[in-house]
């Protein structure tokens, strides 16, 4: 597996991706970073956002709603709350979500402020993510 990395990424579901890549980057709680074959190992936590994984000229996008990653020369093992792969992400409900998450932040007495934006948060990070499958 010269220059090339595995990347897995897993939920307490499952699997939801293992692919040979040649670079990863992401958005750990203390900035983005990018990791290609070599790398220095580390461990960091992860923050919603995206997972950014480059194969030649291909380029995919993951969701992950927080989590954990582990960098070592040859792989990364990203074990999150939940992932979902650009093509599977519903962008219908990802609308829905943001649409409630303001509602309820209109509501400010009523409700939990960091759980209301941390689902406008997520929402509008999966479509982000779903228009950049799009744009390609």
């Amino acid at each position: 597996m010269e220059n090339k990395l595995r990347l897995d990424i897993v939920t307490p579901h499952g699997l939801v991706l293992s692919e040979d890549v040649d670079e990863v980057a992401a958005t750990g709680t203390e900035g983005e970073f990018g990791v290609l074959p070599g790398h220095v190992p580390f461990i960091t936590t992860l923050k919603v956002g995206m997972i950014i994984l480059k194969k030649g000229s291909k380029t995919e996008y993951v969701f992950v709603s927080s989590g954990y990653a582990e960098v070592s020369p040859d792989k990364v093992v990203v074990l999150a709350d939940s992932a979902e792969r650009s093509e599977d992400i519903d962008v219908e409900r990802a609308k829905a979500a943001i649409k409630r998450a303001e509602e309820r932040l209109r509501q400010e007495e009523k409700i939990d402020f960091a759980r209301a934006t941390a689902a406008l948060e997520r929402a509008t990070i999966r479509i982000q993510i779903a228009e950049r499958r799009v744009a390609r």
